[in-house]
């Protein structure tokens, strides 16, 4: 079950892909949004149990690399 990703894991992804692509257009608003909406869904996820605590600790490491790269973007 290789190719097998849960409903929960197929949404985080879908987020840091959003992150990614603003990112890369360098829409800063939308990227900081998205990169928010990841911290904030994976704790719900997790709460849930819809997600276990290694797949937990991946998002949360991204997102905290996101905000490292994130950290002075301003207008």
């Amino acid at each position: 079950m290789l190719f097998f990703r849960s409903k929960a894991v197929k949404e985080l992804d879908s987020i840091v892909n959003d992150v990614e692509q603003y990112l890369m257009n360098n829409y800063k608003d939308p990227a900081h949004e998205s990169r928010k909406k990841l911290g904030k869904r994976t704790q719900e996820l997790f709460s849930e149990r819809k997600i276990d605590e290694k797949t937990y600790h991946k998002y949360m490491l991204k997102y905290s690399k996101f905000t490292n790269t994130m950290r002075d973007y301003h207008h």
